[in-house]
């Protein structure tokens, strides 16, 4: 991948929010020191873009924080032969950052004008593997199904049936699972049909809006 600006401000990044929080997966740490996060910041944010803080990106979204991103992406356990579904696109960051570390990402954002952002700064680094669909993101989507990982970068009330029929065996889900102001992070397994799961502290996400997340009030 081509070197962009910036590098020595996600090298510190890395270290100082990233792993010094206990994050050592090396190819999780290296996605991060290498996706250009000022990239999927829009204007006038760009230049807090290694700020140790989630930042809006327009039409009331966010991109995450670069810790949680780092988090989320460490508790999906990527592999580079996995098929990953992210449910909520924003900017592409997160996607970007996956497909640094598996086969194929497949994301879906319910705003167009967000999909369009995300396409666009997708395109801009060149990356191939990533699809980004317009639709629901709490009904998932079955054509590409089963998954190894699924990702929910928004507040759910509950995790969406159909995105536990969609993971595979074996498979693990990671979601922000709560209330609208405040949510636990969790990590579900899929393992013989049932699920198992551990939770990884409080976080803060704007809500999931879906036929199985929240009305759009």
């Amino acid at each position: 991948m081509e070197t962009f600006p910036r590098a020595d401000e996600r090298s510190r990044m890395v270290e100082q929010q990233i792993r010094a929080r206990g994050i050592t997966n090396p190819r999780v740490l290296d996605a991060m020191r290498e996706i250009p996060r000022h990239l999927f910041v829009p204007p006038p944010h760009t230049s807090s873009a290694y700020i140790d803080a989630p930042l809006p990106i327009g039409n009331g979204q966010t991109i995450s924080q670069p810790y949680i991103v780092a988090l989320m992406t460490d508790l999906l356990e990527p592999r580079p032969e996995d098929r990953v579904l992210e449910i909520g696109a924003g900017s592409g960051y997160q996607a970007a950052i996956l497909a640094r570390l598996v086969r194929q990402v497949t994301t879906i954002e319910r705003i167009h004008t967000v999909a369009d952002l995300a396409r666009k700064n997708i395109a801009s680094l060149g990356l191939k593997n990533v699809s980004i669909i317009v639709g629901d993101g709490t009904e998932g989507y079955r054509e590409s199904a089963p998954y190894d990982g699924i990702i929910i970068t928004a507040a759910t009330p509950q995790i969406p049936p159909p995105l536990i029929d969609q993971l595979d065996e074996g498979g693990i889900l990671v979601a922000p699972v709560g209330g609208r102001d405040i949510q636990e992070l969790i990590a579900l397994k899929k393992h013989h049909g049932k699920t198992v799961q551990s939770s990884h502290g409080g976080v803060r996400f704007v809500p999931l809006i879906g036929e199985y997340g929240w009305t759009d009030t």
